[in-house]
Order: structure tokens, then sequence, then C-alpha cells
């Protein structure tokens, strides 16, 4: 559904669907209940200047019937933000398509304590464009090609490339070049094959009985000496450099496949063992990178490939 508010400052507007019903009078009678204990003052200001609205941006009011609408929009007062200390690169822009490298430790999308400072909200406030959209996810901790459209006319086109899956992704990642211990020795190339699951109330993504719903292709492309012992999860010194290439698009599915072979990837503080949360630390990011991505335009209809220009930290 269409927000009856622009883009501002790069960010939507918030959509809040209403109860049928419910103890509540008003509209604002509700919000109080959901919020009334953190800004009280706040909601009823909003309402009073008619920046809380509903279906067509009719503004609402304080008397504003609960029954009245089914769904309303309005701004979040959002926090101040302490600029990541990372940057974007775009590498191809056009009139439907916008290209960018993004960095590790930088969201994707707006959440949580990530509003302003994540890849979305900077690049339309940097580029003067509201109606960005990202055509798919990279995880906050995960860098690379990120593929974006500029323009709502087109978007439906390559929205369609991703949902037939005719896009081809390829990851690059480093870790021990052989699985730790209890783990049986890994032939090259392999393919992971299994049924994933991921709760939004649980961090992790987990593996489960059933149908397999999830598939990456995954080759050594060679191994060199990682220095540290004590920096692979194998407890060697050597490393790998992986080639992934992901057949679904499951959440944390390249962690967790990797994981599974004994070959976690370097600095995964989640997979194979979840690790005490801590700050960010920017010397040691998470060694998986989106290297490439392939499809056919479905504007030129002609073949297009874009790789990153970043390169892992960890590759020797």
């Amino acid at each position: 559904m269409q927000s009856p508010l622009p883009v501002r400052d790069g960010v939507n507007a918030t959509r809040l669907r209403l109860p049928d019903e419910g103890p509540w009078d008003t509209a604002m009678d509700y919000m109080m209940h959901r919020w009334g204990h953190i800004d009280p003052q706040g909601i009823e200001d909003r309402f009073d200047a008619g920046e809380i609205v509903g279906e067509g941006g009719i503004p609402l009011h304080r008397g504003t019937r609960l029954e009245d609408h089914t769904f309303i929009w309005y701004y979040r007062t959002l926090p101040p933000e302490t600029r990541l200390p990372v940057e974007l690169s775009i590498l191809h822009q056009d009139e439907h398509i916008l290209v960018v490298d993004k960095p590790h430790f930088l969201p994707t999308t707006p959440g949580g304590t990530y509003i302003q400072e994540s890849a979305l909200v900077r690049l339309r406030n940097q580029l003067d464009l509201p109606d960005l959209i990202p055509m798919h996810r990279l995880d906050r901790m995960t860098a690379g090609i990120l593929l974006l459209s500029t323009n709502p006319e087109t978007r439906g086109k390559y929205q369609v490339l991703f949902e037939k899956r005719q896009v081809q992704k390829e990851y690059e990642c480093v870790s021990a070049a052989e699985p730790a211990a209890g783990h049986p020795a890994v032939g090259f190339p392999v393919v992971v094959r299994n049924r994933m699951t991921k709760s939004r109330s649980y961090l992790l993504a987990e593996v489960i009985e059933g149908e397999a719903n999830a598939e990456t292709r995954i080759d050594l492309l060679r191994t060199f000496d990682g220095g540290d012992p004590r920096r692979t999860s194998a407890g060697a010194g050597r490393l790998g450099l992986y080639r992934l290439e992901p057949h679904s698009g499951k959440t944390h599915q390249l962690r967790v496949h990797m994981a599974s072979l004994g070959l976690g990837i370097l600095h995964d503080s989640f997979y194979p063992e979840l690790l005490d949360k801590a700050p960010d630390d920017y010397t040691k990011p998470l060694q998986l990178l989106a290297r490439g991505i392939r499809f056919v335009d479905p504007i030129t209809k002609a073949p297009v490939e874009y790789r990153s220009r970043l390169q892992l930290s960890g590759v020797r």
C-alpha cells in the first residue's frame, strides 16, 4: 500500500494499522495506549498539526473515531545517530537502476538503531532520489554489490528477475583452508542443500528437517598463510578464499552453509557459535563479500554484469 506521505529526510512515513475494535474511542486513544508512556505530548501535537493522516492523506484530529480508518501514517521522531565510519561507492547509475558497493557494517535498509545510517537513506539523501528502493538485501555485516531501483515505472521489470531467480549472484569469503575438528574433509566444488528457517524472535537461522529450500555451490579458489593460528575456527594458520554461488536467498544462508562444513567464515560472530554482543570492531569485518551480480537487463535486453571493487581484508 502506497503511503500518502512523501519520503522525508530519506525515510518513509510509518504505517500503523488500527484495530477493528477495542476499548478506544478514537485513533488518538489507541496511539496513546501504544506510545503514550513515551511521548504523550508529541502525539497530541502531531494530531493538532495534522501530521497524522489516513487513507488518501486525510489529516486526523484528536476526535477522529477509531473505526474511520484502517491505516494511518505519520513521521517518527528520529533519534540522533553517530555516523558509521564507512562509505558507499557508486558503480553505475542510469534512469532505471543504481549499483553500489555497500561497505561492511552499514545496513541495507532502516531498522532498529540504524535509520539515517543505512545504505538506502544515505543514498536517497545524497542523490535526492526519494523513490529509491533496493532490489535485494545484504546483511549489515556483508559488503559488496547492491542493486537498487531508481524508477517506480520500471521497478517491476527488475523485481520479476529476482522473483524468477533470473539473477546470478557470486560471493567470496575467507575461512580456514581445512574443516574444523569433527567435520569430514570436503571435496570442492561442493553443493550444500538443506531446509532453513529464520524466526523474527531469534537471531540465528536454523536448519530443520524437510524439503530443501536453500542451495549454495561452494568452491575453493586458493589457500594462503593466514598468519596467527588463532584467527581461524579450525585452529590452523592456513586460510582459504572461497567462491559462493547461492541458488536461493535465505537469511544468513551463506554463513550457515559454510559453518555446516566446518568452515565458519572469518570474524563471524553468529556461526558456528553465537558470541556475546560486542561493539563493532571495524578492524575485523565479516569476511564475506558480494563479488558480482549478472542478469539480462529487462529494458535493454542485453546481458549485464556488475563487479565489486572491494577486497576482503583477510585475503593475503
